[in-house]
């Protein structure tokens, strides 16, 4: 894309570009990196913006590289104007057919309800053409950066009856979970138990505040049974080895369970809660990339 010299007046895309890409990386010398040109260049051309707007950007010293408080003010305009640029490029390509740009995705840990690599490779067979990034968070922080635009979709695992909020959204599944012990647990070997039956066990489960967590707090303060959460982690093979071990007991959607390889006992919850999984992006104006994902994701099978 043709640009104008900002020494000799009008900012350009490019000098934009540069100060989002400071702004992420906290320094000049990755920032310069991420978009393929040296530093100084870089710094040059920050620096002309600055003289031109009349106010200093970023606080540079020896160690790191801080907005100002006009910086950040700046950069969310900065950022807006840089995502309806490339948006522009990605919509006229989708209008020929065309899937250009990143597809960013989100996923929980505990993902069982779509089959994330192969869709992925259905994605990127039938538009060659785009890059396809992908991070693993909780709910909570995936759908918050759904709203922000720093992922275009994600899968996520909240309590029934707890829909994604913020974001446009559709139900992949819905699983009770299942209580799971160490396989010389008491319990091991019963058809089924209710949350009472667990009353006085040490649980392992994921931190606190999360919505990993959360279905299983409502359910145990439903059913007036207090439980002692000893362990927290964010990863349930991890959760899942602490069971196996005899340190804890927990409870896991069944598909979770399924795939460890970790030696437990399933048991069903007659009273237990359930989680539902989702398949979420951008409620008013999802990118051509998310909306081409969500189709490809619609037409396979759960």
């Amino acid at each position: 894309m043709a640009t104008m010299n900002s020494d000799h007046g009008g900012m350009d895309l490019q000098q934009l570009r540069y100060v989002v890409a400071v702004a992420a990386t906290a320094s000049f010398t990755r920032a310069a990196a991420t978009c393929f040109v040296t530093q100084s260049a870089l710094s040059h051309r920050i620096a002309a913006l600055e003289r031109e707007i009349g106010q200093r950007l970023f606080v540079r010293t020896s160690r790191s590289v801080a907005l100002t408080e006009a910086g950040e003010a700046f950069l969310t305009h900065a950022r807006a104007a840089v995502s309806s640029a490339d948006q522009a490029v990605e919509e006229a390509a989708a209008a020929s057919g065309a899937i250009v740009g990143v597809l960013r995705l989100g996923v929980i840990p505990t993902v069982t309800a779509i089959d994330v690599a192969g869709t992925l490779r259905a994605y990127r067979a039938a538009h060659p053409s785009s890059r396809v990034e992908m991070r693993m968070g909780n709910s909570d922080a995936l759908i918050a950066a759904i709203r922000s635009r720093e992922l275009d979709v994600a899968v996520l695992g909240l309590r029934e009856g707890a829909v994604p909020d913020g974001v446009a959204s559709r139900t992949l599944a819905t699983e009770r979970l299942q209580a799971v012990f160490s396989a010389d647990h008491r319990l091991a070997a019963a058809t089924s138990v209710d949350l009472a039956d667990l009353a006085g066990e040490l649980f392992a489960d994921f931190p606190a505040g999360t919505a990993g967590r959360m279905q299983s707090d409502v359910a145990f303060r439903a059913a007036g049974v207090e439980r002692d959460v000893a362990f927290e982690a964010d990863s349930a093979e991890l959760i899942l080895d602490l069971v196996a071990s005899g340190l804890a007991v927990t409870l896991l959607a069944p598909g979770v369970v399924r795939r460890s390889v970790a030696r437990v006992a399933a048991v069903d919850v007659r009273d237990g809660p359930a989680r539902s999984e989702y398949l979420a992006w951008h409620a008013t104006d999802p990118r051509s990339a998310a909306r081409a994902f969500l189709k490809i994701a619609s037409d396979r099978p759960a």
